[in-house]
């Protein structure tokens, strides 16, 4: 017999089934000794509780945090069949998980009930002034490259799951996940945004369930600083709950490309930040994170609705951001309407200056032909020397010397850069073979240590003084047949 029903055959004491414990009529500590005990001498408004009714008590109070009259509701069909959405203008049955304010309603599966809301987007959707429409059909080798995360090649961006959770804290067993914000794309080609949202603490358990299903549908996952925070607290919460860990799809945490791409230019990688300057949308009257979990406690205690709304909405634009995100990602070079909405951007949805950024990365995957590709069309954006740097380096890294050269001397020209002279350097000693233009430009200072710099002047200096001496003449073969013949063997 589990806990439940056992709770449900405890009786309550005959004839205490009103009392509390400051009601009338036993002065008397036993509970025997109710007629014995009512001449007044003893305030019976003082009288301490009796065994009974701390047991009805501590019954009531242990049904309600059990959610027994929830589930007596949802046995006797309350909560509707299966899959069926429950509608807030129509009242389950007053209680303190019925949501009156907030858009969600309540789904049977096969965990327990979900408090759910759904809402489908069309791929014209757009987050600021990107479309979500490039997530569907993003590059998964160009994602996996930009993440460096080979899994990702095979994964098809179509089939992601975007997650997000707001919590009650940042860290420790008892941090609760009480809005779960996903995203995906359905077969009708629509992004789909749902939200899970934690009525009670009860709900936690079904909560998890509805999300295994989800995971083990996706071909991968996709966050927001989620590799760090968002799933290692989820799994957190599956031992909690004694529940099986769901074995996780390839994950492309979008906070990792975003600091390669954009940190450069924009300095802090915050969502918020990122969405102004990559995506074109600010929020406005959005909630500051140190506040979310506040605002939770304060709804568990009040029942208070409008205390989430904001926290819900965050959340809702978080992952909506995201799909945008992973559509510039997985094709930063398509073309996008501009502000008038008439004419077309030829550099696509990526700032010009974040492109070296993106060259970098390539070339950091290995993926040298992208790579130098993209600092092509970082240079003829104009960006500048960091475009003429990054394609040399390319260069070189490809082993196409010559171009590297030439990127290297016109950079050289424009910038005071040690590191770009000790490039030169390099290439005139050991590609040119010319030490005197090595040693020219080592001295003018190459940024190495003191050490490593005398090394390589001392080392040109002896090239140099090689090339200066004379060329020793060469000995002649003697002729063949002016050796004497070998004796022969008897």
């Amino acid at each position: 017999m589990d806990f439940r029903s056992r709770l449900a055959t405890l009786g309550r004491p005959e004839g205490r089934g009103a009392r509390h414990p400051g009601a009338t009529g036993g002065g008397d500590a036993t509970p025997d000794a109710g007629s014995a005990a009512g001449d007044g001498d003893v305030d019976a408004a003082a009288a301490p509780p009796t065994r009974g009714d701390v047991l009805v008590t501590l019954r009531d109070k242990m049904a309600h945090i059990l959610g027994r009259e929830r589930e007596q509701a949802r046995l006797s069909g309350a909560f509707g069949t299966p899959g069926t959405p429950i509608k807030t203008d129509a009242p389950i049955k007053k209680g303190p998980w019925e949501l009156r304010e907030l858009p969600f309603w309540v789904e049977e599966h096969a965990g327990g009930p979900v408090c759910l809301f759904r809402e489908t987007l069309p791929l014209s959707y757009r987050v600021g002034r990107i479309p979500v429409a490039p997530g569907y059909s993003a590059d998964p080798e160009l994602l996996s490259l930009l993440a460096l995360e080979p899994r990702l090649a095979t994964r098809q961006p179509k089939r992601a799951l975007y997650f997000d959770l707001e919590t009650t804290g940042l860290s420790g067993a008892a941090v609760l996940p009480f809005v779960v914000g996903l995203a995906f794309f359905d077969d009708a080609r629509q992004l789909v945004i749902e939200q899970i949202f934690l009525r009670t603490p009860s709900d936690e358990s079904a909560m998890l369930v509805y999300l295994t299903e989800h995971i083990r549908r996706a071909e991968l996952l996709v966050s927001f600083n989620g590799r760090s925070y968002d799933w290692p607290l989820l799994e957190t919460r599956f031992v909690m709950q004694r529940l099986p860990r769901p074995e996780p799809p390839p994950h492309l945490d979008l906070l990792s490309v975003g600091r390669r791409l954009h940190k450069k230019r924009i300095g802090s990688c915050r969502l918020k930040n990122i969405e102004s300057e990559v995506l074109g949308f600010d929020r406005h009257d959005d909630i500051e994170g140190a506040d979310v979990a506040p605002r939770y406690s304060h709804y568990l205690r009040t029942g208070d609705e409008e205390a989430v709304r904001a926290v819900i909405d965050h959340n809702r634009w978080d992952v909506a951001s995201m799909a945008a995100l992973v559509g510039i990602y997985g094709e930063p070079f398509a073309e996008t309407p501009n502000e008038t909405g008439n004419k077309k951007s030829q550099s696509g949805p990526l700032h010009d200056e974040d492109l070296v950024s993106m060259a970098e990365t390539l070339k950091r995957a290995k993926a040298f032909e992208r790579a130098a590709e993209t600092a092509e069309r970082a240079v003829q954006a104009g960006v500048g020397p960091s475009a003429l740097g990054a394609r040399a380096r390319i260069a070189k890294a490809r082993g196409d010397r010559a171009q590297a050269l030439r990127d290297f001397e016109q950079l050289a020209g424009e910038v005071n850069d040690p590191a770009v002279r000790l490039e030169l350097a390099k290439l005139y000693e050991h590609y040119l073979k010319d030490p005197a233009r090595a040693r020219e430009v080592t001295l003018l200072g190459t940024g190495e240590a003191d050490e490593a710099q005398a090394k390589r002047e001392a080392r040109l200096e002896r090239k140099i003084s090689k090339r200066a001496q004379p060329a020793k003449r060469a000995k002649r073969p003697r002729a063949a047949c002016n050796r004497p013949a070998a004796k022969r063997t008897q």
